[in-house]
């Protein structure tokens, strides 16, 4: 399962079930939390003008990126890459960190406040594999700019941006990541990420 936890791009246009949509944000609830704040926040984004507001968005967004690779090798291979699913994808989810949640009491953040983040993270994670064992696929868009994608699905000002999340059935299911089969980047060894001191 964890091999093929894949950050899926392309879409079938299949609905997804809501009882599977509800079990998913059920599971990715069971999350740990720091203090047990349960910091995360998901909009569902069901309003089709803003379904395409965000894609217009992204896409404005991923041109302004390519920008950094400009007169580089990577500039066109940037440009040809599918970099989000939002106009295939059948459920779109922003998930957000409450910074100020009234659950937890502040345990644990007095020195690591990021740690509520840390703890939405997971509960994304949770939502991942939950997607996988239901033959769902996941997205993360991270191209965005956050206070736009704020302003544009008007939450609280406490609220920040962790993710924005596209869901449903993949066109298609490989174990090789697909930035790995279209020559971005290959997954390189887990033992060089492993150090002791």
């Amino acid at each position: 399962m964890l091999r093929w936890r894949r950050d899926v791009r392309q879409f079938d246009r299949r609905a997804v079930a809501e009882a599977d949509m509800r079990a998913l944000l059920a599971c990715a609830a069971l999350a740990p939390s720091v203090g047990n704040a349960q910091p995360w926040r998901f909009v569902r984004i069901r309003t089709p003008d803003i379904c395409k507001a965000l894609a217009a968005h992204v896409d404005g967004q991923s041109a302004h990126a390519a920008e950094r690779y400009a007169g580089q090798e990577r500039h066109d291979h940037y440009l040809s890459l599918k970099l989000h699913g939002l106009r295939e994808a059948p459920e779109l989810i922003a998930v957000f960190c409450d910074e100020q949640p009234e659950a937890g009491h502040g345990l644990g953040i007095a020195t690591m406040p990021e740690m509520l983040r840390y703890s939405c993270v997971l509960a994304i994670h949770n939502l991942w594999l939950a997607a996988r064992l239901r033959g769902l696929g996941l997205g993360w868009v991270s191209i965005v700019d956050p206070p736009a994608v704020h302003a544009l699905l008007d939450v609280p000002a406490t609220w920040s941006l962790i993710a924005l999340l596209c869901i449903g059935y993949p066109a298609d299911i490989s174990d090789t990541p697909e930035l790995e089969q279209r020559g971005w980047q290959p997954r390189e060894p887990w033992a060089d990420r492993v150090f002791e001191r």
